[in-house]
């Protein structure tokens, strides 16, 4: 008989809990187990005791009997060093962004470096001012107009 540590949920609607419970991987969720092994109640805060309680010699010896915890279960044994903390499973490759996604994303991530790398470069050194003489201002041009301008040689010839 193949045997799981799982999780069976009681409590009332949106008020979970669950047991922590040996059972054939065949039977349902909540239904016949062969015992119940701990509890889990999801409402307490993370640092609370009371969330998590395991009967460590009893999950020693069904261990030991062959029976396979599933994956939340394995990472409550992990975290009460019972068990070796299961790896953390790598996201489905479906839900990754797409092509033009992954290019957008890659430019702005290099723009954004560029900016830091922009803002953590010293300011260029300030020229040294050169002196220069004054210079005196020149008297304004007058615009000359064409009625005004002598005609030349060449205007007076064609006229």
């Amino acid at each position: 008989m193949a045997l799981k540590i799982r999780l069976a949920r009681g409590g009332a609607k949106k008020r979970p809990f669950y047991q922590i419970v040996i059972a054939d991987a065949r039977s349902p969720r909540d239904g016949r187990f062969v015992e119940k092994v701990g509890t889990y109640n999801p409402m307490l805060p993370h640092d609370n005791e009371n969330r998590i309680h395991l009967n460590t010699d009893r999950i020693k010896y069904w261990l030991g009997v062959g029976a396979q915890p599933t994956d939340r279960v394995a990472l409550f044994l992990g975290k009460a060093n019972l068990i070796e903390m299961p790896a953390v499973r790598e996201t489905p490759l479906k839900s990754a962004p797409k092509a033009k996604a992954q290019e957008r994303l890659k430019a702005e991530e290099e723009a954004r470096l560029a900016r830091e790398e922009a803002a953590k470069a010293p300011p260029p050194a300030p020229e040294p001012e050169v002196a220069e003489a004054p210079v005196e201002a020149e008297a304004p041009v007058e615009a000359s107009t064409e009625a005004e301008a002598p005609a030349s040689a060449e205007d007076e010839a064609s006229a």
